[in-house]
């Protein structure tokens, strides 16, 4: 319920029109539908083995369904077409958490370790890229924001990479539990 509640709420229009009158903001909205969809591939319950018989076997398929998910709605263009297009706006609340954030839920724990981690390890830069990107471009790259906006936005994800590092660091130094308690298939 808690899934669809948020859900819900981030489609109201008041809350929708304030989250997306930002940059920033707009990026949070997006990276909260893919939360969305983690809570709801969480409460299907466990994995069984037949589930992802031949089809997302390791948890490949649906990781890589949800990083080209991720990869299309990272492009300044598309915050631009979800505030501009209201096709676009109905595509990133239906392709947020079922296409990025359920199927990340449901194939994260089927991936193998060194694979997780090297994702957790690509994540690092690409954050550093992307705010550099949004931070340092000589125009603006989206139309409906101010470049303040854009920099502002570069900031945070600097932000978000350097939050990455240091959790990374201290899961490596301190240790940490599986991520999940079910084997791999």
């Amino acid at each position: 319920m808690a899934g669809l509640l948020l859900w819900g709420v981030l489609a109201v229009p008041p809350v929708r029109r304030s989250l997306e009158s930002g940059m920033v903001t707009h990026a949070l909205q997006m990276a909260l539908l893919v939360v969305v969809g983690g809570i709801l591939g969480r409460a299907l319950g466990s994995i069984t083995r037949e589930e992802f018989a031949g089809c997302n076997h390791f948890g490949v398929t649906g990781t890589v369904l949800a990083l080209f998910t991720l990869a299309v709605w990272l492009l300044p263009v598309s915050l631009d077409r979800a505030r501009d297009i209201p096709g676009w706006e109905v595509a990133k609340f239906v392709s947020l958490p079922l296409l990025a954030g359920l199927p990340l839920a449901r194939s994260w724990s089927r991936l193998p370790p060194v694979a997780r981690g090297a994702l957790w390890a690509n994540a690092i830069p690409m954050a550093i890229v992307m705010g550099w990107l949004y931070r340092d471009a000589p125009i603006r790259l989206c139309n409906n924001y101010l470049v303040g906006d854009q920099k502002l936005l570069g900031l945070g994800l600097w932000g978000v990479a350097v939050v990455l590092a240091a959790w990374g660091m201290v899961r490596a130094l301190v240790g940490s539990t599986p991520m999940t308690s079910r084997p791999p298939l």
